[in-house]
């Protein structure tokens, strides 16, 4: 029986996809659910997996563009009876057989290659008016042969006689040290030219179908909007401190460490509600205003930029934010994503900080109107109730449709994300410890 590999529907917009790669040969036996291709779309990867065990064949190339319902390969399901019945019941048997010999013929070998370090004349060096005489361990001698290294003996200190891999990786730390430049100085500048170039040649690599997407979005965005960007800098005393204080039991009851996007994600479904319009998008000739806030959380990929969705954020606690959040992203690094999941979002977060930008201006992830920027935390001098005082600040960033948003709606916005993460009390009290309600504990 033959079963015919079909790409995959990846939304009801996308009329075209790209191949990306083979995870299997021509000709290869497949498990049932292996994965074995990948496919890329305007929004995602795509993995396609095996409906049958069996022998594959490969009806198309890498890097074509095709059709959502178009076959791209073959499984011969016959030949999976054939795979198993030529493997003979004492392969298993022979193959530990051979495991075995082969552990003996190393033991064999270390053991010559120890009698041989023996055999040689033992090395003699000068080390403070005196002569010592060392012998060399088969790992210390293979270090020594295949790296080429050139001892100090005045470096060498060894427990006995025999001088170990360990001796010698710490007599190349301790030479290190000696040469390295004293404490207090400046290191010299190192004025090489760096390995790479000297010379006029390029690379050039194909541009995959969610790059070819990401460019022609973000190019409609800056010519399709009225984007403006809106700035404000955040205190984040309050939510470090309430981080550090129940970081050990939210893990020890949750199982993963608490961070601080879900409290902005939580501080803009907050938000929302005062000022509807940032959660806001056009439709035609209207203005459509979801009453509910799907957040999307801009992730780093090594295919690009995504943007998973989390829905209903307004009902989810801290905790609950947190665990979507790291779920959402695992699955877009591991190119697990789903479609539905990257679509339907009225409003993004992204957080450059991580990289350690210090202020940015985001683009709008259409449909949406707004999209709120995070960077990285530095301890500024601010003034606090007419004193300097060091505090750790964050600037935010607010990129909106002035289409939709009035600029007394992002700034009234962006500052009341800014209390809420200012005084995380105010997400949520009912009679207990602020960090205990918000957190869950």
């Amino acid at each position: 029986m033959t079963v015919d590999i079909r790409v995959p529907e990846a939304g009801e917009s996308i009329t075209q996809v790209e191949l990306a790669r083979w995870l299997v040969e021509d000709g290869q036996y497949v498990e049932k659910d292996q994965e074995i291709a990948e496919i890329d779309s305007d929004k995602a990867t795509l993995t396609i997996s095996a409906e049958a065990a069996g022998k594959i064949s490969l009806l198309m190339e890498e890097g074509t563009t095709t059709e959502p319902g178009k076959i791209i390969g073959r499984i011969d399901s016959k030949a999976e009876a054939k795979e198993k019945t030529s493997e003979k019941p004492g392969d298993e048997a022979e193959e530990k057989a051979e495991e075995k010999a082969e552990e003996k013929a190393e033991e064999k070998a270390e053991e010559k290659a120890e009698e041989k370090a023996e055999e040689k004349t033992e090395e003699t060096a000068e080390g403070k008016g005196s002569k010592q005489e060392f012998t060399f361990t088969p790992q210390a001698q293979r270090l020594l042969d295949d790296e080429a290294i050139e001892l100090d003996w005045d470096n060498i200190r060894p427990d006995g006689k025999r001088i170990t891999k360990k001796d010698i990786l710490a007599a190349i730390a301790s030479a290190s040290k000696k040469t390295s430049t004293p404490s207090g100085k400046t290191p010299p500048v190192d004025i090489q030219p760096s390995a790479w170039g000297g010379n006029r040649d390029v690379s050039r690599q194909k541009m995959s179908t969610l790059r070819k997407k990401i460019a022609e979005r973000l190019v409609a965005v800056k010519n399709q909007t009225a984007m403006l960007t809106t700035f404000n800098e955040v205190d984040m005393t309050a939510v470090m401190e309430l981080r550090k204080k129940h970081q050990k039991a939210f893990t020890e009851k949750y199982g993963f460490k608490l961070g601080f996007m879900s409290f902005f994600v939580k501080a803009v479904a907050e938000s929302i509600p005062f000022y509807p319009q940032v959660n806001g998008f056009i439709d035609g000739n209207q203005i459509v205003i979801p009453n509910y806030a799907d957040v999307g959380i801009a992730v780093s990929t090594p295919k690009g930029l995504m943007v998973p969705v989390i829905r209903n954020a307004e009902k989810l606690s801290v905790p609950e934010l947190e665990a979507t959040i790291s779920e959402l992203a695992n699955k877009a690094r591991d190119n697990k994503i789903t479609i539905d999941e990257l679509t339907g979002g009225t409003i993004s977060i992204t957080n450059g900080g991580v990289f350690g930008s210090m202020l940015s201006t985001p683009i709008i992830n259409p449909p949406q109107s707004a999209i709120l920027g995070m960077h990285n935390i530095v301890e500024r001098p601010v003034a606090i109730n007419g004193k300097v005082e060091i505090r750790p600040i964050m600037y935010l960033a607010l990129s909106y449709d002035h289409r939709v948003i009035d600029g007394k709606e992002s700034v009234s916005f962006l500052v009341k994300v800014k209390e809420f993460i200012e005084n995380p009390s105010n997400l949520l009290l009912h009679g207990r410890e602020a960090g205990e309600v918000i957190l869950g504990l």
